[in-house]
């Protein structure tokens, strides 16, 4: 407050009063709140966002994060939740198909539970995005530059957010998805942080990406790690995932594991992942903005029915769709996968398909 304040050429208490709605600034302090902010002036002028609070979003590692980096994390996520409701006033997306699965007697038979409600059987997730798209949630790019925001994930109502990362690695970008996804089965209707959930969820996505019979199937008996960095591939997990996930189903033994977790860490594959996988995007996203573009619908349109700059948008799609909202249609979209349903039910032209 101190900072912005300085920007402006107002006291502390000013900005406070504005926060209050005390009192308003005039046009030249307007315009410099709109500056410093990097939110064009009609987006102050508004309704209020609904803006997520820290105790119904699951952070990995909060006590990592600063309070600021927590804020900017949920500042994005307000305005996600804004952009999607612009988004479900105009196509119909797949609806929620999370079953609450707290009373399981474990993180691990809730994983099995739920491959079992969506028949998957014990075969590898190709790719998660397009699993957790295709069953009601979500997906969000969390632009933040902290290391320590990994991802988040919330109800609002009757639907499920997941906001990624997406400058981590493919392999890791899919463990965070799992884990949000265990969050959200897991801990609806309880407190989705501290160390328990924390773990409740690394088990959960652990067991969900590896199921323990395609682990044993597939286990080698002297596992090196050469090995792993080859079967890594199979379920699209880090090098240290699997090794771990291998040692939790008792295919290696605690002086095995030691030794294989002292190489990877000294060979530096907890920081950088060896050979890693293709990245995985958004399809709803990717067929949202190709609608768009073929109704000449542009970001700078969206950006400015919201009262929020337009990299703002491409922020909370970032790494999730290939392209820009203004940019041509990617060349793999379609490529993997069954893609949800996805109808265009009406937009600011009135067209219907």
């Amino acid at each position: 407050m101190t900072k912005l304040a300085a920007s402006v050429g107002v006291e502390p208490r000013s900005v406070s009063a504005y926060e209050k709605g005390e009192f308003g600034p005039d046009n030249e302090r307007l315009a410099k709140l709109s500056f410093a902010l990097g939110f064009p002036e009609s987006f102050f002028f508004g309704d209020d966002l609904d803006e997520p609070t820290p105790d119904i979003a699951s952070f990995r590692a909060l006590s990592k994060m600063t309070a600021g980096q927590r804020d900017t994390a949920l500042g994005s996520g307000a305005i996600a939740l804004m952009l999607n409701a612009w988004i479900e006033a105009r196509f119909e997306l797949p609806s929620s198909d999370l079953p609450d699965l707290s009373r399981e007697g474990s993180p691990e038979a809730a994983a099995l539970a739920l491959r079992q409600q969506w028949a998957l059987g014990e075969l590898p997730v190709k790719n998660m995005i397009h699993l957790l798209e295709a069953k009601g949630v979500r997906v969000f790019s969390l632009s933040v530059d902290a290391a320590e925001v990994d991802a988040f994930s919330m109800w609002r109502q009757s639907t499920p957010f997941v906001f990624l990362n997406t400058k981590k690695s493919a392999e890791h970008s899919r463990f965070d998805a799992a884990h949000e996804l265990g969050h959200l089965v897991l801990h609806r209707h309880g407190s989705p942080q501290g160390r328990e959930a924390e773990r409740e969820a690394n088990t959960f996505a652990s067991a969900f990406l590896m199921p323990r019979a395609s682990v044993l199937a597939y286990a080698p008996r002297m596992a090196t790690l050469e090995h792993l960095i080859q079967l890594k591939k199979l379920w699209g997990v880090s090098v240290a995932a699997l090794t771990y996930r291998l040692h939790a189903v008792g295919a290696l033994s605690d002086w095995h594991y030691q030794s294989l977790y002292i190489e990877l860490s000294s060979r530096g594959y907890r920081k950088k992942e060896p050979e890693e996988g293709t990245r995985e995007t958004s399809q709803v996203l990717q067929k949202v903005f190709a609608a768009l573009r073929d109704e000449s619908i542009s970001r700078s349109d969206i950006a400015s029915e919201l009262h929020v700059a337009a990299e703002e948008l491409d922020q909370l799609v970032f790494g999730l769709a290939l392209t820009r909202l203004n940019g041509g249609r990617s060349s793999s979209e379609g490529r993997v996968g069954t893609p949800p349903q996805l109808h265009v039910v009406g937009n600011s032209k009135g067209i219907h398909k």
